[in-house]
């Protein structure tokens, strides 16, 4: 846990406390850790497997978010704003998570301020990510909105480029990609096929692999 972001500048002994107070929970493959309009009494720590995040809108669209990666903290939203769970999680492989009680969660920003301030930068960097794509939406064609989520998909900033070769960290289907992007699926079937035509992506089994990050950071406008 001292490893993630929020928790890097937080003393050991408050991180320890903080997981000696959650259950570790194992999750096969397919399996559903929570689902959107849940209560919300507790945070994920993910720290082995992969869980991908996504919700579904009220007419029916499904609008994939994430595939995270250990080790990383999710599900704090609802316990934070005291609500309901925004969004589904389910398994992407056999995983493992440690639940920590909402309380438990919230007594550690109370008393860690450093632990706060990170927490409130991650909110902040999702919320700017929320804003470019309402942007990318308005400004930039769909090919330019497939590049760059794809690119997105394998880095947590655009500051920092992935190298030709990344492969997108968990199976992502053009239904996935047309709901990241903000397309049709055929639309973006049809623009996934011009860029392996082009040598920009490839697959690896069903996986994407970027092949020339530079002509998508080109498309995407980066």
């Amino acid at each position: 846990m001292g490893q993630t972001p929020i928790l890097s500048g937080t003393p050991a002994d408050a991180v320890r406390r903080l997981a000696e107070q959650g259950t570790v929970r194992e999750y096969r493959r397919g399996t559903y850790l929570f689902h959107q309009h849940d209560d919300a009494p507790s945070v994920y720590f993910l720290w082995r497997g992969r869980v991908e995040i996504s919700s579904t809108s009220v007419t029916g669209h499904r609008q994939l978010h994430t595939a995270l990666e250990p080790p990383q903290f999710f599900g704090e939203l609802g316990v934070l704003g005291e609500m309901q769970r925004t969004a589904t999680a389910v398994a992407l492989e056999d995983t493992a998570v440690c639940v920590i009680p909402g309380e438990a969660f919230i007594r550690l920003l109370s008393e860690q301020p450093e632990a706060s301030r990170a927490l409130l930068r991650a909110l902040a960097r999702q919320i700017a990510a929320h804003e470019a794509l309402v942007e990318d939406l308005l400004f930039l064609d769909l090919k330019g909105r497939v590049a760059k989520r794809l690119i997105g998909l394998c880095t947590p900033s655009f500051d920092q480029l992935p190298e030709d070769g990344s492969v997108v960290p968990a199976v992502v289907t053009h239904a996935d990609l047309a709901a990241l992007a903000g397309g049709s699926r055929e639309n973006v079937t049809r623009i996934l096929s011009e860029l392996q035509r082009r040598r920009f992506v490839k697959r690896d089994g069903r996986r994407y692999v970027l092949a020339n990050v530079e002509g998508l950071r080109r498309l995407a406008g980066l």
